[in-house]
């Protein structure tokens, strides 16, 4: 250990011996539960960095989800489509949840704005 990490340790137990921390909130019970105690130690700081960034692993699956069924709406028809058209609609509004529960949801004008990217980005 080095000279300043002797010197707080030591400040610290003395603070602790006059009871400079009893009155703090929370003194004497127990820490809260770690979220990500079931991640293994070497990946914890990846997830609380993309954590912290605002990444979702449910917004990203159901993101590459709607990504596949767009693709399976250009190629079917009929009742296929139909049914596709249902399940579509249910992941968009549970994405939609999830952004709004962030208050990053997208709105009318910014759907419409990347829509009209999309089709010159993407025109067949």
């Amino acid at each position: 250990m080095d000279f300043s990490t002797l010197i707080s340790e030591e400040k610290i137990k003395k603070a602790y011996q006059n009871g400079d921390f009893k009155n703090l909130p929370g003194f004497g019970k127990p820490l809260p539960k770690d979220k990500l105690a079931a991640v293994p130690k070497e990946l914890r700081m990846a997830f609380r960095v993309l954590s912290n960034a605002g990444y979702s692993v449910e917004e990203d699956q159901l993101k590459q989800e709607l990504l596949a069924l767009e693709d399976l709406l250009k190629v079917c028809s009929g009742e296929e489509k139909e049914k596709y058209e249902i399940i579509y609609k249910e992941k968009r509004l549970r994405l939609n949840k999830l952004l709004e529960e962030r208050k990053q949801t997208n709105t009318s004008s910014f759907i419409k704005y990347q829509q009209k990217i999309e089709n010159k980005l993407w025109r067949k």
